[in-house]
């Protein structure tokens, strides 16, 4: 009598695993900067948090920039797709602080400031509609990357916010990458 197949693991990070990764990010930005300081300027260096509130302004505006040539060129993926660029527009709201976004529809021609920043740079979308999802949850998967690092030398809401930002990017990518399958 042959035995029963295994079961069938999934390939990917699990949901435990993603579920800690954002409680770890949660962890790093608990340290605050006092409520003496409520816009989360340090005392030496309140340019430092304004440079990096900008630079993931940039970086989320490039990705925005990244789902709207997606959207453009693949307008099958859509349902998938702009559920996650209307988060990346709340996103770069946020750095900006509730400046005004670009409009919710797409649009192939990115931005002037979107390819200023190395990590937001829009190249031309694959043809395949699986290479153009893959490529664009690597581009989250390194946002994700960068925020989760940037975050040790920020101060404490600004830290909060962008550990939540790269929390939500990495969930992106593997919506995304699961989408490309």
């Amino acid at each position: 009598m042959p035995y029963p197949p295994p079961p069938r693991a999934l390939p990917g990070p699990r949901r435990r695993t993603l579920l800690a990764s954002a409680a770890g990010a949660a962890l790093l930005a608990g340290c605050s900067a006092g409520p003496a300081d409520p816009d989360g300027g340090t005392g030496g260096s309140p340019s430092l948090a304004e440079r990096a509130r900008a630079r993931a302004a940039r970086d989320s505006e490039g990705l925005v920039a990244r789902y709207d040539a997606v959207l453009a060129a693949h307008p099958a993926v859509e349902r998938l797709v702009a559920p996650l660029r209307a988060e990346a527009v709340r996103h770069m709201e946020a750095f900006r602080g509730g400046a005004s976004a670009p409009s919710s529809s797409p649009s192939a021609t990115p931005s002037p400031s979107a390819s200023t920043s190395p990590s937001a740079s829009v190249r031309a979308v694959p043809a395949d509609q699986r290479d153009a999802l893959t490529e664009l949850a690597a581009a989250e998967r390194t946002l994700a990357d960068e925020r989760a690092k940037a975050l040790l030398g920020l101060p404490g809401e600004l830290a909060r916010l962008l550990a939540s930002v790269a929390a939500a990017g990495a969930a992106h990518a593997f919506l995304l990458t699961e989408g490309a399958r």
